[in-house]
């Protein structure tokens, strides 16, 4: 993915140089007014935290304090979720909203440098992840979370809701990984078949012969891959450019050396994947203690609706639901926010705001 990001990037200072820097500062001044928080009940906190013995930047934002607690597991890797703050301001009148760069990503991967991430392993970060949770539990005074994981990120929350019911009220999944031990092969071949179409003979040689089987490629290769399936989808390569390259150049966070450690953070965190293409989530349990829900991009590429809906159908949760966003394919919470918030309101707040209720 972050050769996608990368090009986009690099195509944005194809405009005149002054007028481009212009333009960002007065868009970014506009998104810092929007993301003020006022409300007598509101929480803006952004800032460092130990966790898992590094610094790692953590957000928790929110009008009212009263409300569901969103926990975002994000992307990638290295693809924090910190520059969407503007995207997803409307989710943070219905929902507290909690953002964490993981080691090696972001706004973490900026503040400590290559130096000051620490081990950067799957086990690592899963525990970060689990002490990340307990964290904001104890800061908010809440007993559980919505867990909330996108991309690669679910590949984390599976196993955290699988093992944790304790810790989260929902399981909300979306760009949906389902890994099946290299059985399903359907994203790698409609990947080729959109390279051969376009005539694209080099990159069809380096996807063929890696082969169809993850278990088998190095982190370096499925990233390389991962760029090769967005780019070659028109959809996906709109939302790289419109949403996510737009969202880091403009995000208030998000100095001029803030973006390019978002870059290098991606590269540095490529080892997150080591191993994870033999995982089986099928075989690892479809049976979640916690309300499940996924809501899908209806044209992802990358993650493919038509395999998260396959694990869904065979989940056992209390509560389930499955929805497809339309014009959408990766990144589809992003690029259409306001319909992912609908979703959110009509299936998961009701459900955890009523769990919340009961108990109390």
């Amino acid at each position: 993915m972050i050769g996608v990001i990368a090009a986009a990037t690099a195509a944005a200072f194809a405009a005149p140089v002054a007028g481009l820097f212009a333009h960002r500062a007065v868009r970014r001044a506009g998104h810092a007014r929007l993301m003020r928080i006022g409300t007598p009940n509101g929480i803006d906190e952004q800032g460092f935290v130990r966790i898992g013995g590094i610094e790692q930047w953590i957000s928790v934002r929110g009008e009212d304090r009263a409300n569901p607690v969103l926990l975002e597991i994000h992307g990638g890797p290295g693809a924090a979720n910190s520059p969407y703050g503007a995207r997803t301001r409307s989710w943070e009148k219905h929902f507290t909203l909690v953002r964490w760069d993981m080691r090696g990503a972001g706004l973490t991967f900026a503040h400590g440098g290559p130096e000051g991430q620490g081990e950067i392993t799957f086990e690592r970060v899963y525990e970060d992840a689990v002490e990340v949770t307990r964290h904001v539990l104890a800061r908010l005074g809440v007993e559980r979370v919505v867990l909330m994981p996108n991309s690669f990120g679910t590949v984390f929350g599976l196993r955290l809701a699988r093992n944790h019911p304790e810790l989260y009220s929902a399981y909300v999944g979306t760009d949906q990984n389902i890994q099946e031990a290299g059985r399903d092969t359907s994203a790698y071949d409609a990947t080729l078949e959109r390279l051969r179409a376009a005539g694209k003979a080099k990159d069809v040689a380096t996807v063929e012969a890696m082969g169809c089987d993850p278990r088998r490629w190095t982190p370096a290769q499925r990233s390389s891959y991962d760029k090769l399936c967005a780019g070659s989808d028109p959809l996906t390569l709109d939302t790289v450019k419109k949403v996510i390259v737009g969202s880091l150049w403009l995000s208030p966070l998000y100095s001029l050396g803030r973006v390019k450690a978002y870059f290098n953070g991606q590269g540095f965190s490529e080892p997150l994947t080591e191993g994870t293409g033999g995982f089986d989530d099928f075989a690892d349990g479809t049976r979640f203690e916690v309300p499940f829900f996924v809501f899908q991009g209806e044209r992802d590429v990358i993650t493919p609706a038509a395999r998260a809906r396959l694990f869904f159908d065979a989940v056992e949760a209390p509560v389930k639901a499955f929805e497809l966003i339309g014009d959408a394919s990766h990144f589809a919470a992003l690029r259409r926010p306001e319909r992912f918030l609908e979703l959110l309101l009509q299936h998961v707040r009701p459900v955890v705001t009523a769990g919340r209720n009961a108990t109390a």
